[in-house]
C-alpha cells in the first residue's frame, strides 16, 4: 500500500486556512510559508531512523477532513469538568475557542488564545511560538500544523509571579473523520512559576486526527509543571509534538498521560539551556487492543550542572505495540552534567511488542549519564499475595498495573493534582 502525501482533504486550499480573521496579517504569511514546507518535505519512509518500526500506513491522512463547528457547544463545557480549585480554564472545540474562566489570575498574567497574542504582543508571540525545528521525525507534521493553525491557548506568566492554582485547558475534537490542531504556548518569566493541564478528549467515539503542538519556555528560576491528558477515542490517529527551554536554573517537569488513540505518535524535545537547569520527562502509557503508542526523545544539554531525568512507564496488553528511541546529547560545554533515562515495559501479553531504544552522545567531560529499558511480566508473588486475600486475578492485575503507574505520578509535587490523575487512571483501568 502506497503512502499518499496529502494532507488531510489538504485541510483547505492552497492558501491560508486558519478559517479566522483575527491572525494578523503577518502571522498568515508565515501559514503560506508553512504549506509550501510541508508539501516539499517527503512523507517519512521505512528507512528513515526517526520512524524505525513505526506503522507507516498510519500516516495516510488522506480520508480526514477539517473539523466544522460542535453542534452543542453547552455540552462540552459542562463536560469539560476537571480539578475542582482552578485559577482559570479554557476550553476549545474544534479549534474555537468556547469557554473562558478565570478564578483569580494575578495581575500581569495573559491568558490568551493564539490569535489574540499574535496581534497583542507579537514580539512575545513570535519569539517563542515553534522557534525550534522539529528534529525528531515529524517536521513535515508540524509544518501542517502550522500552515493549518486555527486557533490555540497562549499562557505568559510574567516575571516573579506565582500562580498557587492550576491552569486547565480543554481541547475537544467532534466529528467522523475530523482534524483539529491544538495547540500551548506556555511563556514563563524570570522566578515565575504556574501548573498548566492539557485535556485532550474526543466527544464521541469516532475517527479523528490530532496534531497538537506545545511550546514550554521556563525562564531563569522558573518552575513549570505541564501535564497532558490524552483521551482521544479508540480509533483517533494524534501526534503530541513538544519542545521545551530551560533557562539558568529553571525547572520543567512534563508527563503525558496516553490513555486512548488508536496510532499516538508523541516527540519531545527538551533543551536545557542555562547553567543549573533541570527537564524532568514522564509519561505514562497502558495499551490494549491493537494501539500503537510511538514515543521520541531528546535531552540536549547544552550548560553545565544541569540536570535531566526521563521515565516512561508502558504496560501493554493484547496486540498493543510502544516504540521509544531517546537521546541524552551532553554538548561540549555542558561539563557536570547529571542526565538519566529509564524506559520500563509491564508486558501483560504474549502477543504485545515493546521496542526500546535509548541513546547517550557525549561531547563533554566529567559528566554523570545513565540510560535503559526493562521488560517484565506481572509478579507472580505479588498476585498471589493478592489474590490470597481475595481479590480476583483480573483485579489484581489491575492493582499492580496502577501501582507501576502510580510510581510516575509520584513525581509531581501538587498532591492533589496526583490524585486527581489517579482517580482518571483508575476509571481507564476499571477499578
Amino acid at each position: 500500500m502506497s503512502i499518499t502525501t496529502t494532507s488531510p482533504a489538504e485541510i483547505g486550499n492552497s492558501g491560508n486556512s486558519s478559517n479566522s480573521t483575527n491572525w494578523p496579517e503577518w502571522f498568515s504569511k508565515d501559514q503560506n510559508e508553512a504549506w509550501e514546507l510541508f508539501q516539499s518535505l517527503p512523507q517519512p519512509k521505512r528507512n528513515d531512523e526517526p520512524w524505525r518500526f513505526a506503522n507507516l500506513k498510519a500516516l495516510d491522512l488522506s480520508e480526514f477532513q477539517p473539523a466544522k463547528p460542535v453542534e452543542d457547544k453547552a455540552v462540552l463545557i459542562a463536560r469539560s469538568s476537571g480539578l475542582a480549585d482552578l485559577a482559570a480554564k479554557l476550553v476549545f472545540a474544534n479549534d474555537a475557542l468556547i469557554h473562558r474562566e478565570v478564578a483569580g489570575l494575578p495581575a500581569g498574567v495573559l491568558l490568551l488564545s493564539l490569535e489574540q497574542a499574535a496581534t497583542e504582543h507579537e514580539e512575545l508571540f513570535r519569539k517563542h511560538f515553534m522557534s525550534t525545528e522539529a528534529r525528531l521525525g515529524s517536521k513535515k507534521f508540524a509544518a501542517l500544523h502550522r500552515a493549518r493553525l486555527r486557533s490555540g491557548a497562549f499562557v505568559h506568566v510574567p516575571r516573579g509571579v506565582v500562580i498557587e492554582r492550576p491552569i486547565e485547558i480543554w481541547h475537544w475534537v467532534e466529528g467522523e473523520n475530523a482534524t483539529i490542531l491544538p495547540h500551548t504556548l506556555i511563556v514563563l518569566g524570570e522566578g515565575a512559576s504556574v501548573t498548566v493541564i492539557d485535556r485532550f478528549v474526543s466527544s464521541r467515539d469516532e475517527r479523528s486526527l490530532a496534531i497538537a503542538v506545545n511550546d514550554l519556555t521556563v525562564g531563569t528560576n522558573a518552575k513549570l509543571h505541564y501535564v497532558g491528558v490524552q483521551e482521544w477515542s479508540d480509533k483517533a490517529t494524534a501526534f503530541h509534538l513538544n519542545t521545551t527551554e530551560v533557562e539558568k536554573e529553571g525547572v520543567s517537569t512534563a508527563l503525558q498521560m496516553n490513555l486512548g488513540g488508536a496510532y499516538i505518535r508523541g516527540e519531545s524535545d527538551s533543551h536545557l539551556l542555562g547553567e543549573g537547569s533541570r527537564s524532568v520527562m514522564l509519561s505514562i502509557n497502558p495499551a490494549n487492543g491493537t494501539r500503537e503508542i510511538d514515543q521520541r526523545t531528546f535531552q540536549d544539554h547544552f550548560s553545565p550542572r544541569a540536570t535531566s531525568d526521563l521515565l516512561y512507564h508502558n504496560a501493554l496488553a493484547d496486540s498493543s505495540k510502544t516504540i521509544f528511541a531517546g537521546l541524552i546529547k551532553v554538548e561540549e560545554a555542558a561539563h557536570e552534567t547529571d542526565a538519566y533515562q529509564k524506559v520500563r515495559n509491564l508486558m501483560l501479553s504474549d502477543e504485545a511488542e515493546a521496542n526500546s531504544m535509548p541513546g547517550l552522545e557525549i561531547l563533554a567531560d566529567n559528566v554523570r549519564c545513565t540510560h535503559g529499558a526493562t521488560s517484565g511480566e506481572l509478579n507472580e508473588d505479588e498476585l498471589f499475595y493478592m489474590m490470597a486475600r481475595g481479590i480476583a486475578p483480573k483485579q489484581a492485575a489491575q492493582l499492580i498495573v496502577r501501582g507501576f503507574f502510580g510510581a510516575v505520578l509520584e513525581h509531581l509535587e501538587n498532591r492533589d493534582l496526583q490524585d486527581h490523575l489517579g482517580e482518571i487512571l483508575d476509571h481507564k483501568l476499571n477499578l
